[in-house]
């Protein structure tokens, strides 16, 4: 895994099964490197859609990139309590210091009370047949969907607030850190 450390800026990019290229934020702070994960945040990121669309994601988030799960989940800290906004999506990997991943549609939302809604099954479906996923792929995304749900259900790491509040000052920590060091 490339020479990444606490601290670096990295880009995210996120594919379709097709190859072709989704969507894109241009900052990913890494703030926790483990064996089977890494941690990365971000605040007022600028996104590029695949059709071209440039906007600024509205709130500070903490991001879960797995190596050998088909998900990963972003915590958001929002007004009125910390959301979670999971994709269903291949292990990550990093390649030029671009965090890369693809998505399969399916998306968990879980919201501050614990309750969840799983998003977008009609795109899913949509894609599914379009971009011929195999009946194998169909079957580690449910799986790994239904994993995810258990550790919501369980408040499982990252599912809780005081995790996604720790990182978050650890990223404050870091961006303040920096900025001082620029401006000098």
């Amino acid at each position: 895994m490339e020479n990444i450390k606490v601290g670096d800026k990295l880009e995210i990019h996120c594919y379709k099964h097709n190859g072709k290229l989704h969507r894109q934020w241009d900052e990913a702070v890494v703030l926790d490197i483990k064996d089977d994960y890494i941690v990365f945040g971000n605040k007022h990121t600028n996104v590029i859609d695949s059709d071209g669309k440039v906007w600024k994601t509205k709130e500070p988030a903490i991001m879960f990139f797995f190596k050998d799960r088909w998900f990963n989940i972003i915590g958001q800290l929002k007004e009125y309590g910390i959301y979670f906004y999971c994709n269903i999506a291949t292990p990550f990997l990093i390649d030029e210091h671009v965090i890369k991943y693809i998505d399969y549609d399916l998306d968990l939302r879980v919201f501050p009370n614990g309750s969840f809604k799983i998003l977008d099954r009609v795109e899913y479906k949509y894609h599914k047949k379009q971009m011929h996923y195999s009946s194998r792929l169909d079957f580690i995304l449910k799986y790994e969907l239904g994993n995810l749900i258990d550790m919501v259900r369980i408040k499982e790491m990252p599912f809780d607030r005081e995790t996604i509040e720790n990182y978050y000052k650890q990223y404050e920590k870091i961006t303040n850190n920096k900025e001082e060091k620029e401006t000098f």
